[in-house]
């Protein structure tokens, strides 16, 4: 284990009150695990934001299967987009619907572009991007 570093915090006791809440609700076991989480969380959305660092994510959507051609252009981009795609689960939500989840690994940009493309499809009534790390810069 690295070694620690003590430091302390000053914040007004509402906000306090409001952590520990948190922290109760999240089952952590103590601040320091809440914080460094926190810290780690927010390291990794700087990271992914502002590069071309390979990610890895989900794109889920939500789309009409009934719109005419959607389905055969959501698979062409799927098709186009291989190399960025681990795998895609298909759901029948209802008689209209259906809900894709796509596994992804690639460059944060590119994976966005292509969540974007899916999101401007008509028919698609919601897209979901969730893209981490593969935390190769960021401290344990």
């Amino acid at each position: 284990m690295d070694e620690l570093a003590r430091f302390g915090v000053s914040i007004p006791k509402e906000l306090l009150k409001a952590f520990d809440d948190y922290i109760e609700k999240k089952h952590y076991a103590n601040r320091s695990e809440a914080i460094r989480d926190l810290i780690r969380q927010k390291l990794v959305e700087e990271e992914w934001k502002e590069s071309k660092e390979e990610v890895v994510g989900v794109i889920t959507y939500l789309y009409d299967h009934h719109k005419r051609e959607l389905t055969d252009r959501l698979v062409e981009l799927q098709h186009d987009h291989y190399d960025k795609i681990i795998t895609a689960q298909h759901l029948h939500v209802d008689h209209e619907r259906c809900l894709e989840v796509v596994l992804v690994r690639g460059r944060a940009n590119e994976i966005r572009e292509l969540a974007d493309k899916i999101q401007a499809l008509k028919g698609v009534l919601h897209v979901n991007l969730a893209l981490t790390t593969l935390g190769k810069s960021i401290p344990t």
